[in-house]
């Protein structure tokens, strides 16, 4: 973005280094020199960070020049190992050595001041550059030596078509040839320039710049690689103000949007493409362009965050220079590079802040894009731009939180910045000025109160109360929302006790009232989140009339979270309470949620299921085992049909509390059942008697489970994975087995498979559903035909249980055991 520091010098100088290196490495052609030349090269790295230990030295002009010199040297060496002559290879090589010897040598006779470890240090490398000396008489591998020899005969012969053609034919083919005469021609203008056979000035002065720059756009991949190689070999050339015209002349002839379009094609060519555009970039008429190129600074992060090492680091450097130009950062953002927008944030001027911090609030960020904001150091800045700042800048950096915090990591940033003190600080003021701030300050306010670190200042929530009739809609509700999630954390039972104390239910009252759906909703959140661990408040603070309110609010709400909130509200009244049983019954309540569930059930199932959830739990209150008529007011409502559907729930809650229902129902069943000789019973019908209770049941005056097809799916439940189901399920089937009627209660479970799903639930369930399964498999083995049929599966259960499982299950699994004739009933092994 700025003026390299002599730290970022050496750093490129040092990654310069490795990438010559791998260059030569990787080489395909004559590996024994190049493998030579890295060697020596490596050398260079320990020396850069000697200087780099040492960083006060380079502020001395002569040690500056001389390393910046050795620069100039390796972008050379790049060029030469890129774009290799076979014929001048070791004068190539020897070349290169040579000068990287010579500006290693400034440096030492620069370095008079350094230690003589040092000195010592550049002064064998020095030697070692000037003397080395290459050849081709290492003998390489056979199976090498004949590809390399084939290679050198293709290479013969096009080498005889290159002798033929002149100068001017050259130009001309380069100009106008086909594909193959193209290709020829580029061959032999490599040879040209890299032999020193023609001047600069015959390149300028014969248009070679244009026409390579015409033919790059249309030429096959082959030859695009050629000239761009070729290209990127004239711009390094040794002369410096050579080097310069040249650059110009390729940065004049519009050559810069076609190489933006090489940088999307194949990776050599990539690769090639962008290092050319980083050479030409040190000018400043091509500096002020490329960014502006459609395209170029997205393609330019796609190579930055590419497998190509070499395309990513020149990438990199390309993208860090145009940075200095703040659209360029803007644009650099967008395709989901931040650091250059980051820098501007930390280091630029105060009007840069305000447009990156304007620009980051507006742009559409994926989670993904927010995580990297936030590990690259953008909460930081934005949070001393809205503490210092100006009221420009304390909107766009609160706008920017807001854009971000939406993420839980950044959250947890935010609220290490010590962010929260200034933002209540900030609610409470009554400056007009800074009104506009308080909308995205409470916005920022819900996310942090999202986390549960909120909860160690235990005053904020009786502040934010406070705030409740002093603000607008927008900050009403965002204040309503942040109080329902620090109600909500699982630590903030002191919380909930301090807020009800202070009033808060009473608070909440007036909003249930509100047309503003979202505050509506967010106070009905509240409200249900406070009345959970408390019902008997709920007794005390809502009377007829706000019950009737919320009624009203689940008769008439478009939405599905807003109704199963409202009547989870209801849910949580005591069972006790007969006088808000009374109220639901008098405002047809029960009509309305078997109505509600009925009609979402038939067309799909809740998505989030909480619905059906709170739904489920209110049906509880009018299932009451304690009270006949309640209950069988419920079922003449159509309630049992529900419940069974309900039991094929997604939710594992909605089917829990559900069998709970059908459970208290169904205890009462025994009791309400006609016998045989039932003079209540005009016309006996066959359809109606039931062989569990050994008497006519119906679904809605004997709450009959057998009756009402409840079994297959609880069995079916067992059977699965929702194990928090297990013991209400289990609570259900137990009313199939009492005194009066276990033995056809048993066997009516096995006919339908449920030994097999019992068995299930010892294996994994929780310590009271295995009392439950033991419990209804002792009634089951006491008849000698499933003893028989199911003893020998379910004793290996019961053996591991009785040497794994709780020790207060013991003495019923030797009760079961001794069932089964595998111990006595006076064994000691329990």
């Amino acid at each position: 973005m700025i003026n390299r520091s002599s730290d970022e010098l050496l750093s490129d100088l040092i990654e310069s280094t490795r990438e010559v290196t791998s260059l030569a490495q990787s080489s395909k052609i004559e590996t024994e020199m190049f493998n030579e030349f890295s060697l020596l090269v490596e050398n260079f790295v320990p020396i850069f960070n000697d200087l780099r230990e040492n960083i006060k030295f380079m502020h001395h002009p002569p040690i500056q020049k001389a390393v910046e010199s050795l620069e100039k040297d390796f972008r050379r060496a790049k060029a030469m190992i890129v774009n290799p002559s076979s014929r001048t290879l070791v004068k190539q090589i020897e070349d290169t050595v040579q000068d990287l010897g010579r500006s290693l040598g400034l440096v030492l006779f620069a370095s008079l001041e350094l230690s003589a470890e040092f000195k010592d240090k550049v002064g064998v490398l020095y030697k070692d550059l000037m003397n080395a000396r290459f050849d081709r008489s290492s003998a390489p591998s056979p199976s090498y030596h004949s590809e390399f020899l084939s290679e050198i005969e293709v290479e013969d012969e096009i080498e005889r078509e290159i002798i033929t053609l002149s100068d001017d034919d050259v130009v001309l083919q380069v100009r106008h040839g086909n594909d193959e005469e193209l290709y020829l021609a580029l061959l032999a203008l490599k040879e040209l320039t890299e032999g020193k056979k023609v001047e600069n000035d015959w390149i300028v002065n014969e248009g070679v710049i244009p026409i390579l720059s015409s033919r790059l756009s249309s030429s096959k991949p082959e030859n695009r690689l050629i000239i761009i190689r070729l290209l990127r070999s004239l711009a390094l050339d040794n002369s410096e103000n050579k080097v310069n015209n040249l650059q110009k002349k390729m940065a004049e002839v519009g050559i810069l949007t076609t190489l933006v379009k090489s940088l999307i094609r194949d990776e050599e060519e990539s690769r090639e493409a962008v290092g050319l555009l980083l050479d030409l970039s040190e000018l400043p008429a091509v500096h002020r362009r490329i960014g502006r190129i459609q395209g170029c600074i997205v393609m330019l992060v796609a190579l930055l965050n590419g497998d190509d090492s070499v395309a990513s680091r020149n990438a990199g450097k390309l993208l860090n220079s145009l940075s200095s130009n703040t659209q360029n950062a803007l644009h650099m953002a967008e395709a989901g590079y931040f650091m250059p927008l980051v820098q501007y944030l930390k280091e630029g001027s105060d009007m840069s802040k305000i447009l990156m911090a304007t620009a980051l609030s507006r742009m559409e960020l994926t989670d993904q894009s927010r995580a990297s904001l936030g590990k690259d150091g953008a909460i930081e800045p934005l949070v001393r731009m809205f503490n210092t700042g100006k009221l420009e800048a304390k909107l766009s950096a609160l706008n920017a939180l807001q854009n971000l915090s939406s993420l839980a990591e950044n959250v947890q940033r935010l609220i290490s910045s010590g962010i929260l003190a200034s933002i209540l600080q900030l609610l409470f003021s009554v400056t007009s000025v800074l009104m506009t701030l308080r909308e995205p300050a409470s916005a920022i306010l819900t996310r942090i109160a999202e986390s549960e670190s909120i909860l160690i200042n235990q005053d904020v929530a009786q502040q934010m109360f406070s705030l409740l009739n002093l603000s607008s809609p927008v900050i009403q509700s965002h204040l309503l929302q942040a109080l329902n999630s620090i109600a909500s954390h699982a630590n903030a039972s002191k919380v909930r006790r301090k807020m009800k104390e202070n009033g808060a239910m009473q608070l909440l009252l007036p909003f249930l009232m509100e047309t503003n759906i979202k505050i509506r909703s967010n106070a009905l959140n509240l409200l249900y989140t406070l009345s959970k661990d408390s019902p008997k408040d709920l007794t005390e603070h809502l009377g007829e009339t706000h019950i009737n309110i919320i009624i009203d609010i689940i008769q008439s709400s478009a939405s599905e979270s807003e109704k199963a909130t409202a009547v989870g509200i209801l849910g949580n009244f005591p069972i006790s309470d007969k006088k808000a049983t009374e109220i639901l019954k008098r405002a047809n309540f029960l009509s309305l949620i078997v109505s509600i569930l009925t009609s979402s059930s038939s067309t799909s199932k809740p998505k989030t299921g909480l619905l059906a959830e709170s739904i489920a739990g209110v049906l509880i209150r009018f299932t009451n085992p304690l009270d006949k008529k309640l209950q069988l007011y419920s079922a003449e409502q159509g309630v049992i049909p529900l419940l069974v559907k309900l039991l094929s729930s997604e939710s594992p809650v909605a089917k829990c509390r559900a069998a709970t229902s059908l459970a208290q129902l169904s205890q009462n069943s025994l009791n309400l059942r006609k016998a045989r000789t039932s003079r209540w019973l005009c016309v006996p019908s066959t359809e109606a008697f039931c062989d569990v209770h050994d008497g006519y049941c119906f679904v809605k005056s004997t709450f009959c489970l057998v009756k009402a097809g409840a079994i297959p799916p609880m069995i079916q439940i067992l059977e699965g994975k929702d194990r928090e189901v297990d013991e209400a399920v289990l609570s259900a089937l137990t009313t199939l087995l009492l005194d009066e009627i276990w033995e056809s209660g048993c066997n009516f479970i096995v006919k339908l498979s449920g030994v097999q799903a019992i068995v299930k639930v010892l294996e994994s369930g929780n310590l009271k559903a295995q009392e439950k399964a033991l419990w209804i498999l002792e009634r089951i083995f006491r008849i000698e035909e499933h003893r028989v049929k199911y003893g020998e599966s379910a004793q290996v259960v019961l053996i591991d249980l009785a040497q794994h499982g709780d020790s207060t299950l013991k003495p019923t699994i030797a009760k079961l055991l001794a069932q089964l004739e595998l111990l006595q009933f006076q064994s000691s092994y329990f």
